[in-house]
């Protein structure tokens, strides 16, 4: 891939709307746009001073193709920090490919996943922890996900990773000189106030880290699967949840045999929910590999919602059940409240502690349960302001840096050589730096890359 190409690629949803916007960047960004677009002022759009919008018409092979903008701006102040034209046109599927088409056959070549972005960061407008927030943004399902993206998109995490990151060059610089030089006249590094330093600036990548689970609950949603026996109302509510008829409610047992899987809200929480069949003992072959596959999903689940029916004594299988979530993130739900209550929490909170009674099939108590899970989870106290891992690829870089300076407390600890010492600091800064992007491989830019869209 050649990076002083000039790429183009539809920018906006690849459905009808009421605008598209074709993106063009690169040197050649301005000429290909006048190759394509004829602004009804007769402007020269290869000498705009850049940031003004022209009215006009695409046109391709000299036919009209379209009424619409084209805005071009000037590197390095552009989105890619290069020459960029966009085209606005109306937000037909044929007509923004039309006018991609027109680009591509005047000299752009098609960009790549996420090749817009990736030259941000190679221009320097961005880091990589910024660039990643841009997927962070688009793919937001929710007010706090949209606000934590935009806070990382704003430099939270590179602020907070380059503060520790500071810290831990200037402890080891201040070290390589002292043992690099021992006969200038170099102050003398002190092991307690290097400890120091490296303790604190673990404490802050430790503090990174517990926020993690929260924050991948906030904005990737939370894997969350129902279990129960039979004809407890799992389906029930699961559709309740969902706001659509996704499973099939029967009053007869087994009825689900299947996985039946929706992603759904939960206010401002997102659950990727999974509806199982019923957990039982059967001959029915068919069925056993339904609640074989809902056993499994349950190992696989982040939450566990475990549903009982509270108007009839615990069964069995109901204990069973209790006991095999005893030690799982879970909720359990008392449900056909509007039956009668025949079963005591405190029974259920022996083994599962959160437990929530409702009626799926009348709609109550669904509010209870959105506050038990977002508590349980963590993310009724989510700060959107503040720095937060992002990926596992941050979470990754954090762990080793922790890890590295872990490591050279227990060598001053341990009364190591202070180049010992050294070396573990170095590590991590090291993968401090990959965090940002500042000393990641081509292969790491890579990968981050090439999960964005095209286009972006």
């Amino acid at each position: 891939m050649n990076h002083s190409d000039t790429i183009a690629a539809v920018a906006t949803a690849q459905a009808a709307g009421g605008i598209g916007v074709v993106r063009i960047s690169g040197a050649e960004a301005p000429a290909i746009a006048q190759r394509i677009f004829v602004p009804v002022s007769g402007a020269d759009l290869t000498r705009s001073k850049g940031y003004r919008a022209y009215f006009g018409r695409v046109t391709d092979a000299g036919e009209d193709v379209d009424e619409a903008v084209c805005l071009i701006f000037r590197a390095p102040h552009s989105y890619t920090g290069e020459d960029v034209a966009e085209i606005s046109c109306h937000g037909g599927l044929y007509i923004t490919r039309r006018v991609l088409q027109s680009a591509l056959a005047a000299g752009a070549r098609p960009a790549e996943a996420g090749e817009f972005t990736k030259r941000a960061f190679l221009n320097g407008k961005l880091d990589l922890s910024a660039a990643e927030a841009v997927m962070g943004i688009v793919s937001a399902q929710g007010e706090q996900a949209a606000k934590a993206a935009l806070n990382a998109l704003d430099g939270a995490l590179a602020r907070k990773i380059h503060a520790v990151a500071d810290d831990v060059i200037a402890a080891t610089a201040a070290l390589a000189a002292w043992v690099d030089y021992p006969d200038e006249d170099v102050e003398q590094v002190h092991p307690e106030k290097l400890r120091e330093t490296f303790c604190r600036s673990r404490d802050a990548l430790r503090a990174l880290l517990s926020r993690f689970e929260t924050g991948q609950a906030v904005t990737e949603g939370v894997d969350t699967v129902i279990v129960g026996r039979p004809n407890v109302g799992k389906s029930t509510l699961m559709n309740l949840l969902a706001g659509t008829e996704k499973s099939i409610v029967t009053h007869i047992p087994g009825t689900t045999r299947d996985v039946v899987e929706q992603t759904v809200r939960l206010h401002d929480l997102v659950l990727h929910l999974s509806d199982t069949a019923g957990l039982r003992e059967t001959d029915n072959p068919v069925e056993r590999i339904g609640v074989e596959r809902a056993r499994q999903k349950m190992e696989r689940a982040v939450l566990t919602l475990c549903v009982f029916d509270g108007s009839e004594p615990l069964t069995a299988e109901d204990m069973r059940l209790l006991r095999q979530c005893a030690d799982r993130l879970c909720v359990a739900v008392l449900n056909k409240a509007d039956r009668g209550d025949a079963v005591s929490a405190d029974e259920i909170r022996q083994f599962i502690p959160n437990v929530v009674r409702m009626s799926a099939k009348n709609a109550d108590g669904c509010d209870e349960l959105c506050a038990v899970v977002t508590k349980l989870l963590g993310t009724d106290a989510f700060d959107p302001s503040a720095a937060m891992l992002a990926n596992e690829r941050q979470k990754d870089c954090c762990v080793r840096a922790e890890r590295f300076l872990t490591e050279a407390v227990d060598a001053i600890d341990s009364g190591m050589t202070l180049d010992a010492v050294n070396v573990c600091a170095d590590s991590c800064i090291e993968a401090l730096l990959e965090l940002t992007g500042e000393r990641a491989s081509d292969a790491v830019v890579r990968e981050v890359f090439s999960r964005f869209c095209v286009g972006k």
